[in-house]
């Protein structure tokens, strides 16, 4: 899932992004409303966090100009105010859904990600798939019984290939979902993050590499159970 953040103020916009991307989710960071609309025109996104109150270009603004568009970006504004004339406002303008700051981490998370599944179809709960068990609720991974120790990088580049179904996935597009942009080197990132999640998986391999594509899960015709 990839996630723009948009809030003036920069330490909690560092913080907040911070805890995103632990969680394995791709943070670009805007200021201002209109560096949000720049990153808006030049890229897609999931969900935009956006604060209500920026300097420069107002929120309203930025939710406004979205909704114009048609931008299929889901929209968490965080509002000054807990009020519910002020969140009615929000959702008015076209939000998906507010939250009043200050607010607590892990209910942003939860905003989120139930955001983020309007735009992609939802994964299973548990995918299994030769030997291999995911579980996306509770971020974890097993290969015939034995826990796999998968970074966060390691663990959301799993769940996109196996959300792919066996259909390849390009450089390009894991870069949009997993990596934020202000990573350099994403290709060779890929790669290694890539080479380190087949050494943890172990045999038989999982994933396969598609000269010219990308990567898959490679095909199983035991696999692909989902419960």
């Amino acid at each position: 899932m990839r996630v723009l953040l948009v809030e003036d103020e920069e330490h909690l916009a560092e913080r907040v992004a911070g805890r995103l991307r632990r969680d394995a989710i791709a943070v670009d960071v805007a200021y201002d409303g209109t560096g949000a609309l720049a990153k808006l025109e030049s890229r897609d996104y999931d969900v935009v966090v956006l604060d209500r109150e920026l300097p420069g270009v107002h929120g309203d603004e930025v939710c406004r100009w979205m909704v114009e568009r048609r931008l299929p970006s889901r929209v968490l504004m965080l509002t000054a105010s807990g009020s519910v004339a002020e969140r009615v406002g929000g959702l008015a303008l076209g939000a998906d859904d507010c939250l009043p700051k200050p607010f607590e981490y892990a209910e942003l998370l939860a905003r989120v990600l139930a955001l983020g599944r309007r735009v992609h179809p939802a994964l299973p709960p548990v995918i299994e798939h030769s030997g291999l068990v995911l579980d996306t609720a509770r971020r974890q991974a097993t290969r015939h019984g034995r826990l796999l120790p998968l970074t966060r990088k390691e663990l959301a580049v799993l769940e996109v290939l196996l959300g792919a179904s066996g259909i390849a996935v390009s450089h390009d597009d894991l870069v949009e979902r997993v990596w934020e942009e202000r990573t350099s080197y994403r290709t060779n990132a890929i790669r290694i993050t890539i080479s380190k999640l087949r050494a943890k998986l172990g045999a038989p391999p999982v994933i396969d590499t598609v000269p010219g594509l990308g990567y898959r899960i490679a095909q199983d015709p035991r696999a692909g159970q989902v419960r």
